[in-house]
């Protein structure tokens, strides 16, 4: 199991008892939201850099536009992935190995800490 499979199944049984109906698709869009904050820290960095070695690769317009298609995709890769079977299978996997579960706080703190230093990268812009 990955460190976002991990993450995942924790967010799911935090909103299991609250949210039965509900907790998939808080979980999915919360994995979507951290892999999205983590291109965009990714992203910022890499732009800062090049731009400080003067090199030019592409328009601003272009990768912003290249950063939302990428979190479309990032978007619907998740939700397939964790919506089928193999959730059900990595669900079984987590139940019987017992793996550790991470504070919601935490959990919750690793997109907004991550956009957090994204911003503060791109205004070295």
């Amino acid at each position: 199991m990955t460190t976002f499979d991990i993450f995942f199944f924790s967010i799911f049984s935090h909103y299991k008892t609250r949210f039965k109906q509900k907790a998939n698709t808080i979980a999915v869009f919360y994995i979507s939201v951290l892999q999205i904050a983590l291109l965009f820290l990714l992203g910022s960095f890499f732009a800062v850099f090049l731009s400080q070695m003067n090199v030019a690769t592409m328009s601003s317009s272009k990768a912003w536009t290249l950063f939302i298609i990428a979190s479309v995709i990032i978007y619907f890769k998740n939700w397939i992935q964790y919506s089928g079977k193999k959730r059900k299978v990595l669900n079984a996997k987590t139940n019987k190995s017992k793996s550790k579960l991470y504070s919601i706080w935490l959990l919750w703190l690793l997109p907004i800490a991550c956009i957090g230093l994204s911003i503060i990268i791109l205004k070295a812009l």
